[in-house]
């Protein structure tokens, strides 16, 4: 598949225009790992494939579940077919466990204190104000979504996490908390969109954070050399090996 019609690039993806078809485009999964609002970046080669495939996983299952996504197919690991939808600037998060940004937002919180159901935030996608926590009043007022929208995600959201719980429960590994995004499609549907990979959550085998294996680890590294990244990459293959359990493919 050749891809020449560049439409965005963020921290850790290209999306193309699909050369075939107009209602589809192309993720083009980067190695690039960032933190702190892209103040710490750094390079982990073969990070795209890993979070490609991680991210078809997720939305196979996803899709096997009758959640509403953009998901189409993954010619291969570093490439995802999506349908083509206009991005909501949100970030939807549910928490299952207080971790965090919400323990520093709220530090009377006991860390790992249960929500149920799941806590869901919402933060307005905005690097130069590094993605301020915004309500739902706010997002309506500021038009980014209408109420039954706002509505809508809250509770796609929760169904996502309760998708995602379970598969990764029946791990062995708790899902402490997930960020996903919504984008409304050319009939004006939301479908759960983006990527859902191993920067989209906290997991911690068998409830025990000191095990985690996302992102975190870096966010949380005093020092990047190449052992922390190398350590890094080996929780990110064990992520991807893990949810080939969760695809069709």
């Amino acid at each position: 598949m050749e891809l020449t019609q560049k439409l965005t690039e963020g921290k850790t993806k290209i999306v193309y225009a699909h050369p075939e078809d107009s209602a589809l485009a192309v993720l083009l999964h980067k190695d690039g790992i960032t933190a702190g609002d892209g103040a710490r970046r750094s390079e982990i080669p073969g990070k795209g494939a890993l979070a490609g495939r991680t991210t078809a996983n997720v939305f196979a299952l996803l899709n096997r579940a009758g959640i509403a996504t953009h998901f189409v197919a993954a010619p291969a690991d570093t490439c995802t077919v999506v349908r083509r939808c206009a991005m909501i600037p949100l970030e939807v998060v549910m928490r299952r466990l207080a971790s965090g940004s919400f323990l520093k937002r709220n530090p009377a919180v006991a860390e790992a204190t249960r929500f149920d159901p799941p806590l869901v935030e919402f933060f307005l996608k905005d690097d130069a104000a590094h993605d301020p926590l915004i309500t739902p009043e706010q997002i309506a007022a500021q038009a980014v979504a209408t109420p039954a929208e706002i509505a809508q995600m809250a509770a796609e959201g929760r169904r996502v996490f309760a998708v995602l719980e379970q598969a990764w429960a029946e791990l062995d590994v708790t899902l402490v908390d997930l960020k996903i995004e919504f984008g409304r499609s050319e009939t004006g549907a939301l479908l759960v969109a983006d990527v859902i990979d191993n920067d989209s959550w906290r997991i911690w085998p068998g409830g025990d954070k000191s095990r985690m294996l996302d992102k975190q680890v870096f966010r949380n590294a005093t020092q990047v050399d190449d052992e922390l990244l190398a350590g890094i990459r080996e929780r990110y293959a064990l992520v991807a090996e893990l949810t080939d359990a969760w695809s069709a493919r």
